[in-house]
């Protein structure tokens, strides 16, 4: 036995030679003369025989595949002739489809009737059904179906080229959506189902996994592993005449899943949350299809669908035509394979394999720069707050990884023990010292660093006052509002609308403003603090749309309870868990590297999400912390939390156990 492969070194190529392998014969497999290592290396993958695999040079785009006499002499007798080769790309051109698809098929098939082989198999695919509804059997090719796109136009009309032109007895292999290796996991690229897996690792990373989504159900879906693919094809190639139910194999899963099931299935493996609730299609059909397409060709519509692909790594045209509307029938597939043992296994039992090898081998995060070297090498950074705690851990890194660090803080006595240490590392530290909620001296400062440096690539505001006090301690204190919003607020805002004009004048700059999880969590007690942390929330939102053609991005940390000497002054936080300024610190450098829209906790993250759900549920527990965590003795004092020090460690700051037990359930809260 003899066989000859287009497409060997391609993923069903591959697995369907490794199958070919535990027969006799050899394999002869068409390779390119650029491309000849490939053939090697799948040798080499196998563990072929010496003899076994024979790479013969040539080019799908030739006629006659351009194979000469003396790389495949003309006595060679083909038995099976199996053309996999084609081009499967939704981002390709369709001159390039079409020379691969319709122009490879066609000098495959001359090739093929030239050397009189024994059997001719075409691995076609479902796409072939394009937007056909209702059952589409396996004897069906052309039914008046559209072909949406130029991939199932030009595998239609490959598969129909075969049926016409094809000398040799042909059978014919329409593989369902396929997948990675149901052992294994591998697979060569992402495609179909692994184009959610971005946004599945980005669920995960802000909510936990039992939090409930909603989401659409979606049609019928048919996913098949690349296994099933090859060991399908391998056994039904080889069946006697007499013994196939036919010419034409839908290589699917003859009990399809919905893609709201298929999505949860995948989000299980991930430990993503899951859809709880899933909407019926028929639902969102209930707007008229016209309707539908001209609300989807507003520019501004095409502009914010494409930008969400694009956030996903997600090619328009593969989610355009991402449905069929069909279900394909695969009772012919199913005789064929009947006593053979093979058979789709289930989802469930492989995602796992399929997300693990996504995430340690395809995951697009780990094909791009993580290192804060690149992203602030050679930028200038300024960090205000930079004398202790958050803003000198993030200098230090900063100054490591090449960044010329600006440090602010109000005492420049600190700042230039933080500066000497960054320079003994090896790294370039300038020292500006200001009072930060003074805004004349802001202006002072502002001036003086843009003289001094040119500009500024960085801004992290991370100085800010914190101010813990019941509204009903506060009546008479408004001047505590006042401070911090001059701090908190307008200082961070005075550096912004001095540095930003450059920014957007260079087209690039990073805004990274250090707020916190109360103003997620809408903390008691932080009414003043949580107040001034989110009006520069508020600002960065409305100001970062106007500023996206510039390239300027802005970044809004939700930080957690850090341990530093803000905190200090309040005792009963010596009891909470908290971060470390290290931890802190690298939220920071991470929202460097990665310049996200927001850095937060699974925590302060379902905390938004449970209060725009019920904002009275979330009311009545921050009523029992308020009740549990009592004011510190400053505040009962009316004394500034400076000065709380000198109180000491009064009974009416311990926490009682229940208190306890609250900081550790909702850890990084400050009540």
């Amino acid at each position: 036995m003899s066989y000859f492969v287009t497409g060997a070194t391609g993923f069903i190529g591959r697995h369907l030679v490794e199958q070919l392998l535990q027969r006799d014969g050899t394999i002869y497999v068409l390779v390119r003369d650029g491309s000849r290592g490939k053939v090697d290396a799948l040798v080499q993958r196998l563990g072929a025989p010496d003899g076994r695999i024979v790479a013969v040079s040539g080019d799908l785009g030739e006629p006659a595949l351009g194979i000469s006499e003396d790389d495949l002499p003309a006595d060679v007798t083909i038995d099976h002739f199996f053309h996999l080769a084609a081009v499967y790309d939704f981002e390709a051109d369709e001159a390039s489809s079409q020379r691969a698809n319709v122009d490879g098929t066609r000098n495959a098939v001359e090739f093929a009737n030239a050397r009189g082989v024994g059997r001719f198999h075409h691995v076609s695919s479902i796409a072939v059904a394009g937007d056909y509804r209702g059952v589409f059997q396996e004897d069906m090719l052309d039914e008046g179906q559209r072909l949406p796109h130029h991939y199932h136009r030009t595998k239609h009309d490959s598969e129909q080229l075969v049926r016409r032109s094809s000398e040799a007895p042909t059978l014919v292999y329409r593989p369902g959506i396929v997948v990675g290796h149901s052992e294994t996991g591998e697979i060569d690229k992402i495609d179909g189902p692994y184009y959610l897996f971005t946004l599945l690792k980005k669920l995960r990373g802000a909510l936990p996994a039992w939090f409930p989504l909603a989401g659409p159900e979606g049609g019928r879906v048919t996913i098949v592993p690349v296994d099933f693919v090859a060991k399908a094809i391998n056994h039904i190639g080889h069946l006697p005449a007499d013994e196939l139910p036919g010419d034409t194999f839908h290589l699917v899963d003859p009990e399809p899943m919905t893609v709201g099931t298929a999505v949860n299935v995948f989000a299980k493996a991930a430990g993503a949350p899951q859809l709880a609730m899933r909407v019926d299609d028929n639902l969102t059909k209930a707007v008229p299809a016209p309707v539908r397409a001209g609300v989807m060709a507003l520019p501004t519509v095409k502009k914010i669908r494409n930008q969400v692909y694009s956030d996903f790594g997600i090619p328009p045209a593969a989610m355009e035509v991402r449905d069929f509307r069909c279900t394909f029938d695969a009772r012919d597939a199913q005789r064929a394979l009947a006593g053979s043992g093979i058979a789709v296994p289930p989802l469930d039992t492989y995602a796992g394999r399929l997300w693990d090898y996504w995430a340690r081998n395809l995951d697009p995060d780990l094909f791009r720069d993580r290192s804060l070297a690149g992203a602030v090498g050679g930028q200038r950074v300024v960090i205000t707050g930079a004398s202790s705690g958050i803003g000198l851990e993030t200098a230090m890194r900063a100054g490591e990884a090449g960044a010329e660090v600006i440090l602010v803080a109000r005492t420049r006595e600190k700042l230039e023990e933080v500066a000497e240490r960054i320079r003994a590392a090896g790294g370039t530290a300038h020292v500006h010292s200001a009072d930060l909620s003074d805004l004349d001296d802001i202006d002072r400062l502002a001036g003086e660093i843009l003289d001094a440096h040119g500009g500024v690539d960085v801004l992290v505001n991370n100085a800010g006052r914190s101010i813990r006090r019941s509204v009903a301690r506060s009546y008479d204190r408004f001047h505590d509002y006042e401070r911090t919003m001059r701090l908190n607020y307008f200082g961070a805002l005075k550096l912004i609308m001095a540095f930003l004009p450059g920014m957007r004048e260079r087209k690039r700059g990073h805004i990274i403003n250090v707020s916190s999880i109360g103003v997620q969590t809408n903390t008691p007690r932080f009414s003043a603090y949580v107040a001034s942390k989110s009006a520069l929330d508020a600002f960065s939102r409305c100001a970062a749309p106007e500023c996206v053609a510039d390239n300027v991005k802005f970044t809004t940390v939700y930080m957690p309870l850090v341990r530093t000497p803000m905190i200090a002054p309040t005792d009963i936080y010596k009891a909470f868990p908290t971060l470390t300024p290290e931890e802190a610190a690298q939220m920071l450098c991470d929202a460097m590297i990665d310049k996200p829209k927001r850095k937060a906790s699974r925590l302060g993250t379902f905390g938004e999400v449970l209060y725009a759900l019920s904002p009275s549920t979330v009311d009545i527990i921050l009523n029992t912390a308020y009740n549990l965590f009592p004011d510190s003795t400053a505040a009962r004092k009316g004394r500034d939390v400076a000065d709380a020090t000198a109180d000491g460690n009064a009974p009416g700051d311990e926490m009682s156990t229940e208190a306890v037990a609250m900081a550790y359930l909702l850890k990084g809260v400050h009540f």
